[in-house]
C-alpha cells in the first residue's frame, strides 16, 4: 500500500460537478494498493494513520493526533502512486494492484478508518476533482513496503 497523507483545513472530491465527500480539519488521504497487499498491511496504515501526531498542541508543537482533534478524513483512491517513470516518459502502472480487488482493499481501508473518525470518501475509479487547503503543510508518504 501507498499512502499520501495531506494535513488539511478542508478538502472535497467532486464528480460531475457533483460534491461526493467533504471534510474540515483532518487529513486528505490518496491511496494505493498492489497485489502484495495483505490485511496486516492495511491494519498497520489505519493505526499509523489514526495516531499519527501532526496536529499541534497549546504549545504549537506537533503533538497531537486526528483523533485528539476531532478531524476527519477524506480517503480518495489513487492508483497512480504506483507509477514507475524509470523508462521513457509514460509512467507505467504495472505495480499496482488488481482493480477489483483493490476495490475491496480501499472499502476495508475506509471502514477500518470510520471506527475511530469520520470518514467521507471519493469514488473508486471514478474520474475526480479534489479541491484542499493544505495546513502547514504537512505531506507524509507512508509505502508498507518499507515499513
Amino acid at each position: 500500500m501507498r499512502v499520501v497523507l495531506q494535513r488539511v483545513r478542508s478538502a472535497q472530491v467532486t464528480i460531475e460537478q457533483q460534491v461526493v465527500g467533504s471534510i474540515k480539519r483532518g487529513y486528505l488521504v490518496l491511496v494505493a494498493f498492489s497485489d502484495a497487499d495483505q490485511q496486516a498491511d492495511l491494519d498497520y496504515l489505519v493505526h499509523k494513520i489514526i495516531k499519527l501526531r501532526v496536529f499541534e498542541d497549546e504549545q504549537g508543537k506537533m503533538n497531537c493526533s486526528l483523533e485528539q482533534i476531532g478531524g476527519a478524513i477524506l480517503s480518495v483512491s489513487q492508483f497512480t502512486l504506483y507509477a514507475d517513470t524509470k523508462k521513457g516518459n509514460r509512467p507505467g502502472f504495472q505495480g499496482a494492484g488488481d482493480p477489483a480487488r483493490s476495490k475491496v482493499l480501499y472499502q476495508k481501508f475506509n471502514q477500518a478508518l470510520a471506527q475511530s473518525v469520520p470518514v467521507e470518501t471519493g469514488e473508486f475509479g471514478a474520474d475526480m476533482q479534489v479541491e484542499l487547503v493544505n495546513d502547514g503543510p504537512v505531506t507524509i508518504l507512508f509505502d508498507t513496503a518499507n515499513k
